[in-house]
């Protein structure tokens, strides 16, 4: 689907290709995930999104974290999240300075350029809803004072879906604040053969250099926006959100913040397939991962809210131009 006057990539967006190109080998070589969900964690960064991860321990979900903050030349902070953790300790707080009679901002870990929250539901709620100012607005504020986070900045959290004992589940409020939520799962036999080959003599992150700086996040980032979404993509958008709340087994649908996530995720994802206009597959390829997580079911369970949306994306007419 090629809007009037789109021809695909210009010449302009080579460099953004190449950088992207650099940076998707650095991570294959450094981590073993599927590719589609590799590609879906990058389009959330692209997309000034951030990123839920659900699974058991030791499937990779830190060594991701690790390995996209080492490629892009990036700050990394890890925040273990505990039942006694406090808001400050994510955000920081003003302490005396005796030297100076006054009051200083010391800023917590919430400030790095990528940033793994780990187990955010054994956190409490109280210090959850300390991070919701700092993924929708990218700042904090403490005392009166506001503080911008840098950028970009770009949260990945994980938790473990399976051990709930001490947790606190996240509300639906902090839930809509992850761009995407994604289950990475088990490799495959060859994969997890590969693990072992890449682990046998060293640590895969031993060897992993910076492909890409800042800047150039920043240049994607922006690139990603300028990605062309046709008329008739933004109305298969809204059908597919407002379906979700007509249907028989979900209590609370897709807002409309939730259908503005999926086009910013639509346009990354078609920028990281080297166009520069969207189509009705990139749709497909990041529905599930935009809106399940958005889904109030009667049931509760996340993986009710992905086969929803895979029953409405077969449901809905798929536009042609």
């Amino acid at each position: 689907m090629i809007p009037n006057g789109t021809t695909g990539i210009s010449a302009s967006a080579v460099d953004h290709q190449a950088a992207l190109a650099r940076l998707i080998a650095a991570l294959r070589g450094a981590v073993v995930i599927e590719d589609g969900k590799l590609k879906l964690i990058l389009a959330a960064l692209l997309a000034k999104g951030h990123v839920l991860l659900e699974d058991v321990p030791g499937i990779g979900k830190t060594l991701v974290a690790k390995a996209l903050a080492r490629s892009v030349q990036a700050t990394f902070k890890r925040i273990q999240c505990t039942p006694d953790l406090l808001p400050s300790d994510i955000t920081g707080g003003a302490i005396y300075n005796q030297r100076e009679s006054r009051f200083e901002f010391v800023p917590g870990p919430i400030f790095g350029h990528i940033v793994l929250v780990d187990e955010i539901n054994r956190a409490s709620p109280r210090t959850q809803s300390s991070l919701l100012e700092s993924m929708a607005e990218g700042q904090v504020t403490s005392d009166g004072f506001t503080h911008p986070l840098p950028a970009p900045f770009f949260i990945l959290a994980t938790q473990n879906p399976v051990e709930m004992a001490g947790t606190f589940p996240l509300p639906e409020a902090q839930l809509d604040r992850f761009l995407i939520a994604l289950n990475l799962g088990y490799p495959s036999y060859a994969d997890e053969v590969g693990i072992l080959e890449r682990e046998e003599h060293a640590d895969p992150l031993d060897g992993l250099e910076p492909v890409i700086d800042l800047d150039e996040v920043r240049a994607l980032q922006a690139a990603a926006r300028q990605v062309a979404v046709a008329r008739v993509l933004k109305e298969y958008i809204v059908q597919l959100v407002v379906a979700t709340r007509t249907h028989r087994d979900v209590v609370v649908g897709v807002s409309p913040r939730g259908g503005t996530a999926l086009q910013r995720m639509v346009q990354a994802l078609a920028l990281i397939r080297g166009r520069s206009f969207a189509t009705p597959d990139d749709v497909k390829a990041v529905a599930g991962a935009v809106m399940a997580h958005r889904l109030l079911t009667r049931d509760r369970q996340i993986e009710t809210g992905r086969a929803i949306i895979t029953e409405l994306l077969a449901q809905t007419r798929v536009p042609v131009e």
